[in-house]
Order: structure tokens, then sequence, then C-alpha cells
């Protein structure tokens, strides 16, 4: 454990130096004759997730389409930045690309909570019309004027699965949760949520969640098959409910300063390569969700309920649209509207 927070501090004390190399005019971005350019992007999830796979995608494919003159550097797991301090450190260009989930735009750009909402979607297929750039909620996500104050640029949305509830009793229905501490993500539609139907939301980062469910701090949580799967939370969880309750989406943001100080062609590169990950992301985050889900059943460590459209309907009741009224003011009444309308 130890190692692997001297490598961590190690790295991050490297990034913090180029980032001041930046501020001190002496940019790191640029080597030689010509101009290359570094892109430093951390994320908080193992390489086999679908954040972690299309994360790799991107990296291959943005520096063979500028032909290296972007170089991407690849953090995954915590490695370099986690949940507590990746923002500051995008804002502070120590890294210059992250895509956390929706939820960890809480305190810097609440509109974005919108994704956070319970039931938002049915199923996968349906995020990219929920989300399509000219919609309410499109518009709250890609053209965000909180986020761009705060030196930030969305250049995507990925998918990485949608949620289900892990613990150690079984979840039939929302009573099955009173008492009982769930792990959420900083984000106060979660903790509303979870609050709705009985249960004790309890804040964690990403990387001590198994550590919260094996030393019994937690009861349970809820995440996506993939997550559950590589940080190994069905090992220490009797059962899991495929609620599908909510979706996870990694927002994909660059540091602004850095995003304009390209060339106007890398620019349009960069641009497209975002947008080509985003279908390669969709591609490959239900197989990874299928494949998750089978690996889990196959170590037969944790029980697997799928409910009854009536039992799922007992805990959506209980959330919509109360959390969605509770959060108009935040969120914005078309906002709320119009994803009230899609319930309809």
């Amino acid at each position: 454990m130890s190692h692997e927070i001297s490598r961590r501090q190690t790295l991050a004390m490297l990034a913090v130096g180029g980032a001041s190399a930046v501020a001190a005019g002496c940019s790191p971005m640029r080597s030689g004759t010509a101009d290359q350019f570094i892109l430093r992007f951390s994320h908080v999830t193992a390489t086999s997730t679908p954040k972690g796979q299309a994360a790799a995608w991107f990296k291959q494919e943005l520096e063979r389409r500028t032909e290296s003159r972007i170089r991407v550097e690849v953090y995954p797991n915590s490695e370099l930045y986690g949940d507590k301090d990746e923002m500051q450190a995008l804002q502070s260009n120590s890294v210059q690309m992250l895509a956390p989930a929706s939820a960890k735009f809480t305190t810097v750009a609440p509109a974005l909570q919108s994704l956070d909402l319970p039931f938002l979607v049915d199923e996968l297929a349906d995020v990219p019309t929920v989300v399509a750039k000219e919609s309410e909620v499109g518009k709250a996500i890609y053209r965000n004027k909180d986020l761009e104050s705060k030196g930030m640029k969305v250049v995507g949305l990925w998918d990485s699965g949608m949620k289900q509830i892990h613990s150690n009793n079984e979840t039939r229905k929302p009573s099955d949760m009173r008492g009982k501490k769930y792990r959420i993500q900083p984000s106060d539609i979660l903790r509303a949520q979870f609050e709705n139907w009985g249960g004790t939301p309890t804040p964690m980062a990403f990387a001590e969640v198994y550590g919260g469910l094996q030393q019994g701090v937690i009861d349970g949580g809820e995440n996506n098959y993939p997550n559950i799967h590589s940080q190994k939370m069905h090992t220490v969880q009797k059962h899991i409910t495929e609620l599908n309750h909510g979706y996870i989406g990694y927002v994909q943001v660059i540091n602004k300063e850095w995003f304009d100080r390209l060339p106007h062609e890398l620019k349009l590169v960069v641009e497209a390569t975002c947008a080509d990950a985003e279908e390669y992301n969709r591609t490959v985050s239900q197989e990874a969700n299928d494949e998750a889900k089978h690996s889990i059943e196959e170590a037969g460590t944790a029980n697997i309920l799928v409910p009854t459209k009536a039992e799922r309907d007992e805990f959506k009741k209980l959330v919509v649209p109360a959390v969605y009224e509770q959060y108009r003011s935040v969120l914005g009444s078309r906002v709320v509207d119009e994803l009230l309308n899609n319930q309809r």
C-alpha cells in the first residue's frame, strides 16, 4: 500500500511541476523544433471498465490522428488523482482531461446533477435521445457556463452503465433499506434518492468502497456491474438487485486554457476524436456490463435479484416526481419539465 501511495505522490509531483512550468511560461507541451502537446488524462476506474477502455481508445486514436503532435498519458484507477482531488487538479492544469461521474460536479456545476436523477432512463439505449445536444438536458451539459467560468470545457459524455443496488440483505422493496447505510457519490440528488427510500446515504470515495464494505462501515451501495466486478464488491456483498434505477454517465472535460492554446486544426481533431470516443464507449459499455454480470454470476458469491415491474415501480413512485421537483430550482424548470415529460 505504501508503495502505491509513494508512486501516486511522485506522479502527482511531476504533474504539478509541469503545470507550474506552464504558469511560468515554460510550456512542457512543446518539445524539439515542432510543437508537441502533452495531455494527461486521469480517471478513477480500472482499465477493464467502459471508462478505462474508452480512455485507452481515445489515447490511441488522438495520437494516431495528430501524428503524435498530441501525446496522451492515461492514469487509471486513481493512480495520479482520485475522487477527492481530481477536479482541483484539472482546474490547476496539473491534468488536462478527466471523465468524472456527473455527481462529482455538484458544487462546481449543479445543473449536471440532472444526470443523477433516479429513473432518468430505463436502459442505455435511451441515453442519446435524452442528452441530445439540442435538448434542455444536453444544453445544461455541453453549454454549461458554470464549468466554463471555472476553466473547464465539456467535450463528451461516456456511458458506464445502469445502476444496481448491492447489499448484504435482499433488497426487494424500499422498506428493506430502512436503517442501512449506502455509499453514494457526493450528490445532493443521490442523497435525496436514498433518503426517500429509507436508507442512510454515506458519501465515500470510489477507491474506499471495498474496504468500507469489508469493514462494515457501509452496508451497501449503488453501481454498475463493471465497477462492482472490477472492485470485487460482489465478494463482500451477498445480494445485488438489478434495479436499473439510475444512469452512470462520465462527463469528459478538458482544461479550457490548455485547449484554447492548441492550433485550430488540432482543436478540430480533439473534438472529432471525443465525439468518436462517445460512439466507441457506447459499444463497449453494454458489452462490459453483460460480461461483468456474467462473471459475477459465475463467481457465485452474490445472488442477483431481478425485480418485477411492480416491485421496481414501488421504488420509482417514491422518487418520481418528488426528487425532480425538489431540485427544480437547481436544475432549471425547462430541464425538469422536459424530463418529466419523458416519463409520461
